[in-house]
Protein backbone atom coordinates (compact mmCIF):
# COMPACT_ATOMS: atom_id res chain seq x y z
CA UNK A 1 0.00 0.00 0.00
CA UNK A 2 3.04 2.29 -0.22
CA UNK A 3 1.63 3.32 -3.58
CA UNK A 4 -1.02 5.35 -1.81
CA UNK A 5 1.40 7.90 -0.41
CA UNK A 6 2.56 9.40 -3.74
CA UNK A 7 -0.93 9.17 -5.17
CA UNK A 8 -2.44 11.20 -2.36
CA UNK A 9 0.36 13.62 -1.63
CA UNK A 10 -1.11 17.13 -1.71
CA UNK A 11 -0.13 19.35 -4.59
CA UNK A 12 2.10 22.16 -3.29
CA UNK A 13 0.53 24.77 -5.53
CA UNK A 14 -2.94 24.62 -4.00
CA UNK A 15 -3.29 22.26 -1.05
CA UNK A 16 -6.84 21.67 0.13
CA UNK A 17 -7.82 23.34 3.38
CA UNK A 18 -10.69 22.53 5.70
CA UNK A 19 -13.85 24.23 4.54
CA UNK A 20 -15.87 25.83 7.28
CA UNK A 21 -19.65 25.93 7.03
CA UNK A 22 -20.73 28.99 5.16
CA UNK A 23 -17.49 29.30 3.18
CA UNK A 24 -16.94 28.34 -0.43
CA UNK A 25 -15.89 24.75 -1.10
CA UNK A 26 -12.60 24.03 -2.81
CA UNK A 27 -14.25 23.04 -6.08
CA UNK A 28 -17.84 23.44 -7.17
CA UNK A 29 -17.84 23.05 -10.94
CA UNK A 30 -18.76 19.77 -12.59
CA UNK A 31 -16.02 17.80 -14.27
CA UNK A 32 -17.26 16.55 -17.64
CA UNK A 33 -14.54 13.88 -17.70
CA UNK A 34 -15.88 12.41 -14.46
CA UNK A 35 -19.45 12.55 -15.74
CA UNK A 36 -18.49 10.90 -19.03
CA UNK A 37 -16.50 8.08 -17.45
CA UNK A 38 -19.22 7.38 -14.86
CA UNK A 39 -21.70 6.92 -17.72
CA UNK A 40 -19.30 4.57 -19.51
CA UNK A 41 -18.70 2.53 -16.37
CA UNK A 42 -22.42 2.12 -15.84
CA UNK A 43 -22.72 0.79 -19.38
CA UNK A 44 -19.89 -1.68 -18.70
CA UNK A 45 -21.77 -2.96 -15.63
CA UNK A 46 -24.93 -3.55 -17.66
CA UNK A 47 -23.03 -5.37 -20.43
CA UNK A 48 -21.04 -7.47 -17.94
CA UNK A 49 -24.17 -8.67 -16.18
CA UNK A 50 -25.76 -9.36 -19.58
CA UNK A 51 -22.74 -11.46 -20.54
CA UNK A 52 -23.01 -13.51 -17.36
CA UNK A 53 -26.62 -14.57 -17.96
CA UNK A 54 -26.78 -17.92 -19.70
CA UNK A 55 -30.04 -19.58 -20.70
CA UNK A 56 -30.50 -22.96 -22.31
CA UNK A 57 -32.77 -25.99 -22.25
CA UNK A 58 -31.77 -29.35 -20.76
CA UNK A 59 -32.22 -32.65 -22.57
CA UNK A 60 -35.46 -33.26 -20.69
CA UNK A 61 -36.81 -29.88 -21.77
CA UNK A 62 -36.38 -28.16 -18.40
CA UNK A 63 -35.11 -24.56 -18.45
CA UNK A 64 -31.59 -23.70 -17.31
CA UNK A 65 -30.66 -20.23 -16.05
CA UNK A 66 -27.07 -19.90 -14.86
CA UNK A 67 -23.92 -17.79 -14.84
CA UNK A 68 -22.50 -18.39 -18.29
CA UNK A 69 -19.00 -17.34 -17.21
CA UNK A 70 -18.59 -20.02 -14.56
CA UNK A 71 -15.91 -22.46 -15.65
CA UNK A 72 -14.66 -20.38 -18.59
CA UNK A 73 -10.88 -19.91 -18.37
CA UNK A 74 -10.98 -16.77 -20.50
CA UNK A 75 -13.10 -14.85 -18.02
CA UNK A 76 -10.29 -14.12 -15.51
CA UNK A 77 -8.17 -12.00 -17.90
CA UNK A 78 -11.34 -10.34 -19.18
CA UNK A 79 -12.11 -9.12 -15.65
CA UNK A 80 -9.00 -6.94 -15.78
CA UNK A 81 -10.94 -4.80 -18.23
CA UNK A 82 -14.46 -5.33 -16.91
CA UNK A 83 -13.81 -4.92 -13.18
CA UNK A 84 -14.47 -1.21 -13.02
CA UNK A 85 -16.00 -0.96 -9.54
CA UNK A 86 -12.81 0.48 -7.96
CA UNK A 87 -12.89 3.46 -10.35
CA UNK A 88 -16.67 3.67 -9.88
CA UNK A 89 -16.14 4.28 -6.16
CA UNK A 90 -13.28 6.70 -6.75
CA UNK A 91 -15.43 8.83 -9.05
CA UNK A 92 -18.35 8.39 -6.66
CA UNK A 93 -16.09 9.86 -3.97
CA UNK A 94 -15.34 12.78 -6.29
CA UNK A 95 -19.05 13.46 -6.74
CA UNK A 96 -19.84 13.04 -3.04
CA UNK A 97 -17.06 15.41 -2.00
CA UNK A 98 -18.19 18.17 -4.37
CA UNK A 99 -21.85 17.72 -3.41
CA UNK A 100 -21.26 17.78 0.33
CA UNK A 101 -18.79 20.68 0.38
CA UNK A 102 -21.11 22.73 -1.84
CA UNK A 103 -24.15 21.99 0.32
CA UNK A 104 -22.21 22.55 3.53
CA UNK A 105 -21.11 25.98 2.28
CA UNK A 106 -24.79 26.82 1.83
CA UNK A 107 -25.58 25.86 5.41
CA UNK A 108 -26.80 22.27 4.96
CA UNK A 109 -26.41 19.95 7.94
CA UNK A 110 -25.14 16.39 8.01
CA UNK A 111 -28.72 15.19 8.43
CA UNK A 112 -29.85 17.16 5.39
CA UNK A 113 -27.12 15.64 3.24
CA UNK A 114 -27.55 12.05 4.39
CA UNK A 115 -31.35 12.18 4.07
CA UNK A 116 -31.05 13.61 0.55
CA UNK A 117 -28.65 10.81 -0.43
CA UNK A 118 -31.00 8.17 0.95
CA UNK A 119 -33.87 9.62 -1.07
CA UNK A 120 -31.74 9.91 -4.19
CA UNK A 121 -30.53 6.31 -4.01
CA UNK A 122 -33.53 4.48 -2.60
CA UNK A 123 -36.50 6.04 -4.40
CA UNK A 124 -35.44 4.64 -7.82
CA UNK A 125 -34.22 1.39 -6.24
CA UNK A 126 -37.49 0.86 -4.36
CA UNK A 127 -39.45 0.66 -7.62
CA UNK A 128 -37.18 -2.08 -8.95
CA UNK A 129 -37.30 -3.98 -5.66
CA UNK A 130 -41.09 -3.85 -5.55
CA UNK A 131 -41.35 -4.90 -9.19
CA UNK A 132 -39.03 -7.86 -8.56
CA UNK A 133 -41.03 -8.98 -5.53
CA UNK A 134 -44.23 -8.90 -7.62
CA UNK A 135 -42.58 -10.67 -10.56
CA UNK A 136 -41.19 -13.50 -8.41
CA UNK A 137 -44.55 -13.95 -6.70
CA UNK A 138 -46.22 -14.13 -10.11
CA UNK A 139 -43.79 -16.83 -11.21
CA UNK A 140 -44.60 -18.89 -8.13
CA UNK A 141 -48.34 -18.52 -8.76
CA UNK A 142 -47.84 -19.46 -12.42
CA UNK A 143 -46.24 -22.74 -11.38
CA UNK A 144 -42.71 -22.00 -12.58
CA UNK A 145 -40.27 -24.54 -11.06
CA UNK A 146 -39.02 -23.41 -7.64
CA UNK A 147 -35.36 -23.73 -8.61
CA UNK A 148 -35.85 -21.41 -11.59
CA UNK A 149 -37.63 -18.83 -9.39
CA UNK A 150 -34.87 -19.10 -6.78
CA UNK A 151 -32.15 -18.68 -9.42
CA UNK A 152 -33.92 -15.66 -10.91
CA UNK A 153 -34.28 -14.05 -7.48
CA UNK A 154 -30.65 -14.75 -6.66
CA UNK A 155 -29.32 -13.38 -9.96
CA UNK A 156 -31.38 -10.19 -9.71
CA UNK A 157 -30.33 -9.64 -6.10
CA UNK A 158 -26.57 -9.92 -6.50
CA UNK A 159 -25.86 -6.52 -8.11
CA UNK A 160 -27.63 -4.88 -5.16
CA UNK A 161 -24.46 -5.33 -3.07
CA UNK A 162 -23.39 -2.05 -4.65
CA UNK A 163 -26.49 -0.28 -3.38
CA UNK A 164 -25.95 -1.51 0.17
CA UNK A 165 -22.30 -0.47 0.24
CA UNK A 166 -22.94 2.84 -1.50
CA UNK A 167 -25.67 3.70 1.01
CA UNK A 168 -23.19 3.18 3.84
CA UNK A 169 -20.38 5.11 2.13
CA UNK A 170 -22.76 7.97 1.31
CA UNK A 171 -24.00 8.20 4.89
CA UNK A 172 -20.38 8.49 6.08
CA UNK A 173 -19.35 11.17 3.57
CA UNK A 174 -19.60 14.16 5.99
CA UNK A 175 -17.52 12.31 8.58
CA UNK A 176 -14.97 11.01 6.07
CA UNK A 177 -14.59 14.45 4.46
CA UNK A 178 -13.85 15.86 7.91
CA UNK A 179 -11.10 13.26 8.36
CA UNK A 180 -9.78 14.03 4.87
CA UNK A 181 -9.56 17.73 5.66
CA UNK A 182 -7.80 17.13 8.97
CA UNK A 183 -5.21 14.58 7.82
CA UNK A 184 -5.76 12.87 4.48
CA UNK A 185 -2.53 10.85 4.58
CA UNK A 186 -3.22 9.40 8.03
CA UNK A 187 -6.82 8.61 7.06
CA UNK A 188 -5.75 6.77 3.92
CA UNK A 189 -2.95 4.98 5.76
CA UNK A 190 -5.34 3.78 8.46
CA UNK A 191 -7.88 2.50 5.93
CA UNK A 192 -5.12 0.82 3.88
CA UNK A 193 -3.75 -0.85 7.01
CA UNK A 194 -7.25 -2.13 7.73
CA UNK A 195 -7.57 -3.58 4.23
CA UNK A 196 -4.24 -5.38 4.44
CA UNK A 197 -4.84 -6.63 7.99
CA UNK A 198 -8.22 -8.12 7.06
CA UNK A 199 -6.72 -9.90 4.03
CA UNK A 200 -3.85 -11.27 6.12
CA UNK A 201 -6.15 -12.58 8.85
CA UNK A 202 -8.49 -14.04 6.25
CA UNK A 203 -5.63 -15.81 4.48
CA UNK A 204 -4.09 -17.08 7.72
CA UNK A 205 -7.32 -18.40 9.22
CA UNK A 206 -9.20 -19.43 6.10
CA UNK A 207 -12.32 -17.72 7.46
CA UNK A 208 -13.88 -15.99 4.47
CA UNK A 209 -16.45 -14.23 6.64
CA UNK A 210 -13.70 -12.07 8.17
CA UNK A 211 -13.26 -10.56 4.73
CA UNK A 212 -16.67 -8.91 5.03
CA UNK A 213 -15.00 -6.24 7.19
CA UNK A 214 -13.35 -5.05 3.99
CA UNK A 215 -16.78 -4.09 2.69
CA UNK A 216 -16.04 -0.98 4.74
CA UNK A 217 -12.27 -0.58 4.46
CA UNK A 218 -11.89 -1.20 0.71
CA UNK A 219 -14.73 0.97 -0.54
CA UNK A 220 -14.18 3.79 1.96
CA UNK A 221 -10.51 3.86 0.97
CA UNK A 222 -11.39 4.16 -2.71
CA UNK A 223 -13.91 6.87 -1.85
CA UNK A 224 -11.15 8.78 -0.03
CA UNK A 225 -8.99 8.64 -3.16
CA UNK A 226 -11.93 10.24 -4.95
CA UNK A 227 -11.87 13.06 -2.39
CA UNK A 228 -8.24 13.72 -3.33
CA UNK A 229 -9.18 13.85 -7.01
CA UNK A 230 -11.99 16.29 -6.20
CA UNK A 231 -10.10 18.75 -3.99
CA UNK A 232 -7.35 19.39 -6.55
CA UNK A 233 -4.59 17.58 -4.65
CA UNK A 234 -3.63 15.53 -7.70
CA UNK A 235 -4.01 18.17 -10.41
CA UNK A 236 -0.30 18.94 -10.63
CA UNK A 237 0.84 15.36 -11.15
CA UNK A 238 2.43 14.90 -14.56
CA UNK A 239 1.86 12.17 -17.10
CA UNK A 240 5.16 10.35 -16.41
CA UNK A 241 4.69 9.85 -12.67
CA UNK A 242 1.04 8.90 -13.17
CA UNK A 243 1.97 6.22 -15.71
CA UNK A 244 4.69 4.99 -13.34
CA UNK A 245 2.12 4.70 -10.55
CA UNK A 246 -0.24 2.79 -12.83
CA UNK A 247 2.54 0.45 -13.95
CA UNK A 248 3.69 -0.16 -10.38
CA UNK A 249 0.12 -0.89 -9.29
CA UNK A 250 -0.31 -3.44 -12.08
CA UNK A 251 3.00 -5.06 -11.05
CA UNK A 252 1.87 -5.25 -7.42
CA UNK A 253 -1.41 -6.80 -8.54
CA UNK A 254 0.52 -9.39 -10.56
CA UNK A 255 2.61 -10.28 -7.53
CA UNK A 256 -0.50 -10.66 -5.39
CA UNK A 257 -1.97 -13.07 -7.94
CA UNK A 258 1.23 -15.08 -8.51
CA UNK A 259 1.76 -15.52 -4.77
CA UNK A 260 -1.82 -16.64 -4.24
CA UNK A 261 -2.70 -13.61 -2.11
CA UNK A 262 -5.43 -12.63 -4.58
CA UNK A 263 -7.43 -14.37 -7.32
CA UNK A 264 -6.76 -13.71 -10.99
CA UNK A 265 -10.51 -13.22 -11.45
CA UNK A 266 -11.15 -9.69 -10.20
CA UNK A 267 -14.91 -10.30 -10.08
CA UNK A 268 -14.27 -13.06 -7.55
CA UNK A 269 -12.23 -10.54 -5.54
CA UNK A 270 -15.46 -8.60 -4.93
CA UNK A 271 -17.01 -11.10 -2.56
CA UNK A 272 -15.68 -10.25 -0.05
CA UNK A 273 -13.57 -7.36 -1.39
CA UNK A 274 -9.80 -7.75 -1.25
CA UNK A 275 -6.74 -5.49 -1.31
CA UNK A 276 -6.16 -6.15 -5.01
CA UNK A 277 -9.25 -4.03 -5.75
CA UNK A 278 -7.56 -1.05 -4.11
CA UNK A 279 -4.44 -1.68 -6.17
CA UNK A 280 -6.59 -1.87 -9.30
CA UNK A 281 -8.34 1.34 -8.24
CA UNK A 282 -5.00 3.14 -7.95
CA UNK A 283 -4.03 2.04 -11.46
CA UNK A 284 -7.41 3.05 -12.86
CA UNK A 285 -7.31 6.43 -11.12
CA UNK A 286 -3.83 7.18 -12.43
CA UNK A 287 -4.87 6.30 -15.99
CA UNK A 288 -8.01 8.39 -15.62
CA UNK A 289 -5.91 11.40 -14.59
CA UNK A 290 -3.63 10.87 -17.58
CA UNK A 291 -6.59 10.77 -19.97
CA UNK A 292 -8.63 13.45 -18.20
CA UNK A 293 -7.89 16.33 -20.64
CA UNK A 294 -8.87 14.22 -23.66
CA UNK A 295 -11.92 12.89 -21.86
CA UNK A 296 -13.05 16.44 -21.18
CA UNK A 297 -12.78 17.26 -24.87
CA UNK A 298 -14.71 14.13 -25.79
CA UNK A 299 -17.43 14.76 -23.21
CA UNK A 300 -17.86 18.36 -24.36
CA UNK A 301 -19.37 17.30 -27.70
CA UNK A 302 -23.09 18.14 -27.82
CA UNK A 303 -24.26 14.60 -28.64
CA UNK A 304 -21.95 13.04 -26.08
CA UNK A 305 -22.97 15.55 -23.44
CA UNK A 306 -26.64 14.86 -24.10
CA UNK A 307 -26.17 11.08 -23.82
CA UNK A 308 -24.00 11.37 -20.72
CA UNK A 309 -26.49 13.74 -19.09
CA UNK A 310 -29.41 11.42 -19.80
CA UNK A 311 -27.58 8.39 -18.37
CA UNK A 312 -26.24 10.11 -15.25
CA UNK A 313 -29.59 11.70 -14.47
CA UNK A 314 -31.05 8.18 -14.29
CA UNK A 315 -28.00 6.27 -13.06
CA UNK A 316 -29.60 4.67 -10.02
CA UNK A 317 -32.68 3.70 -12.02
CA UNK A 318 -30.47 2.02 -14.64
CA UNK A 319 -28.48 0.16 -12.01
CA UNK A 320 -31.53 -0.90 -10.01
CA UNK A 321 -33.63 -2.08 -12.95
CA UNK A 322 -31.15 -3.51 -15.43
CA UNK A 323 -30.82 -6.98 -13.89
CA UNK A 324 -34.59 -7.42 -13.69
CA UNK A 325 -34.78 -6.50 -17.39
CA UNK A 326 -31.95 -8.89 -18.30
CA UNK A 327 -33.50 -11.82 -16.42
CA UNK A 328 -36.88 -10.95 -17.93
CA UNK A 329 -35.40 -11.13 -21.43
CA UNK A 330 -33.73 -14.42 -20.55
CA UNK A 331 -37.10 -15.78 -19.43
CA UNK A 332 -38.65 -14.63 -22.70
CA UNK A 333 -36.00 -16.60 -24.59
CA UNK A 334 -36.82 -19.71 -22.57
CA UNK A 335 -40.49 -19.34 -23.47
CA UNK A 336 -39.80 -18.67 -27.13
CA UNK A 337 -39.69 -21.38 -29.82
CA UNK A 338 -36.10 -20.41 -30.66
CA UNK A 339 -33.36 -23.00 -30.46
CA UNK A 340 -31.04 -21.77 -27.72
CA UNK A 341 -27.31 -22.44 -28.15
CA UNK A 342 -25.31 -23.81 -25.24
CA UNK A 343 -23.56 -20.98 -23.36
CA UNK A 344 -19.94 -20.45 -24.44
CA UNK A 345 -20.46 -22.34 -27.70
CA UNK A 346 -19.49 -20.67 -30.99
CA UNK A 347 -23.16 -20.05 -31.81
CA UNK A 348 -23.69 -18.51 -28.39
CA UNK A 349 -20.81 -16.08 -28.82
CA UNK A 350 -22.01 -15.18 -32.30
CA UNK A 351 -25.35 -14.17 -30.81
CA UNK A 352 -23.88 -11.91 -28.10
CA UNK A 353 -23.92 -8.67 -30.16
CA UNK A 354 -27.64 -9.10 -30.84
CA UNK A 355 -28.23 -9.99 -27.19
CA UNK A 356 -26.35 -6.91 -25.98
CA UNK A 357 -28.32 -4.70 -28.36
CA UNK A 358 -31.60 -6.18 -27.11
CA UNK A 359 -30.58 -5.61 -23.49
CA UNK A 360 -29.54 -1.99 -24.06
CA UNK A 361 -32.73 -1.18 -25.94
CA UNK A 362 -34.94 -2.87 -23.34
CA UNK A 363 -33.14 -1.17 -20.43
CA UNK A 364 -33.39 2.22 -22.15
CA UNK A 365 -37.13 1.75 -22.73
CA UNK A 366 -37.80 0.70 -19.15
CA UNK A 367 -35.67 3.50 -17.73
CA UNK A 368 -37.35 6.07 -19.95
CA UNK A 369 -40.65 4.99 -18.44
CA UNK A 370 -39.75 4.61 -14.78
CA UNK A 371 -36.75 6.94 -14.47
CA UNK A 372 -38.55 10.25 -14.75
CA UNK A 373 -38.76 10.70 -10.99
CA UNK A 374 -35.01 10.33 -10.54
CA UNK A 375 -34.27 12.73 -13.40
CA UNK A 376 -36.65 15.38 -12.07
CA UNK A 377 -35.42 18.05 -9.71
CA UNK A 378 -36.18 16.96 -6.16
CA UNK A 379 -38.76 19.15 -4.43
CA UNK A 380 -37.68 20.95 -1.31
CA UNK A 381 -37.74 18.40 1.50
CA UNK A 382 -38.49 18.93 5.15
CA UNK A 383 -35.39 19.21 7.38
CA UNK A 384 -34.22 15.86 8.73
CA UNK A 385 -32.14 15.60 11.88
CA UNK A 386 -28.87 13.68 11.91
CA UNK A 387 -30.29 10.96 14.16
CA UNK A 388 -33.28 10.31 11.93
CA UNK A 389 -31.11 10.38 8.80
CA UNK A 390 -28.77 7.85 10.41
CA UNK A 391 -31.68 5.54 11.23
CA UNK A 392 -32.88 5.92 7.63
CA UNK A 393 -29.48 4.81 6.34
CA UNK A 394 -29.34 1.82 8.71
CA UNK A 395 -32.86 0.69 7.78
CA UNK A 396 -32.10 1.08 4.07
CA UNK A 397 -28.91 -0.96 4.36
CA UNK A 398 -30.81 -3.61 6.34
CA UNK A 399 -33.37 -3.87 3.57
CA UNK A 400 -30.73 -4.39 0.91
CA UNK A 401 -28.79 -6.88 3.05
CA UNK A 402 -32.00 -8.87 3.61
CA UNK A 403 -32.38 -9.25 -0.15
CA UNK A 404 -28.71 -10.10 -0.65
CA UNK A 405 -28.72 -12.79 2.02
CA UNK A 406 -32.03 -14.44 1.08
CA UNK A 407 -32.86 -13.12 -2.38
CA UNK A 408 -33.67 -16.59 -3.65
CA UNK A 409 -36.92 -16.39 -1.68
CA UNK A 410 -39.69 -14.01 -2.85
CA UNK A 411 -40.54 -13.32 0.80
CA UNK A 412 -37.09 -11.77 1.31
CA UNK A 413 -37.82 -9.32 -1.49
CA UNK A 414 -41.11 -8.36 0.18
CA UNK A 415 -39.41 -7.76 3.53
CA UNK A 416 -36.53 -5.92 1.88
CA UNK A 417 -38.97 -3.71 -0.01
CA UNK A 418 -40.79 -2.85 3.23
CA UNK A 419 -37.53 -1.81 4.90
CA UNK A 420 -36.44 0.27 1.90
CA UNK A 421 -39.80 2.07 1.82
CA UNK A 422 -39.50 2.74 5.55
CA UNK A 423 -36.03 4.18 4.96
CA UNK A 424 -37.39 6.54 2.29
CA UNK A 425 -40.12 7.78 4.63
CA UNK A 426 -37.62 8.30 7.46
CA UNK A 427 -35.50 10.36 5.05
CA UNK A 428 -38.49 12.62 4.39
CA UNK A 429 -39.13 11.21 0.94
CA UNK A 430 -42.27 10.22 -0.92
CA UNK A 431 -42.82 7.68 -3.67
CA UNK A 432 -45.50 9.70 -5.38
CA UNK A 433 -44.68 10.60 -8.95
CA UNK A 434 -43.65 14.13 -9.37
Amino acid sequence: MALLTPVLAPAPAHPARPVAPGSAPAKTTRDTAVDGVRAILLGVVVLLHSLMVGVSVAADGSPILRNAMEGWDGFAPLTWVLQIMPLFFVLGGFASYTQWTRQRARGATTGDYVAARMRRLLIPASGAILATAVALAALVIAGVPADVVATAGFRISQPLWFLGVYLGCSALVPFMVRLHERDRILTVAALAAGVVAVDIVRGATGLTAIGLVNMAFVWLLLQQIGFAVADGSLDRMRRGPLLAIAGTAVTVAGVLILTGAAPADLITALNPPMAILVVAGIAQTALFLVLRPRLRTWAAGPRTAAAVGWINARAMTIYSWHMLVVVGLAGALLLSPLSLPVPLSAAWWAGRPLWFAAVLIAVALVVARVGRREAAREPRAIPVGTGRATVSALVGVAGVVTILVAGSAPSAWVLGAALVLASVRLAGGSLRAG
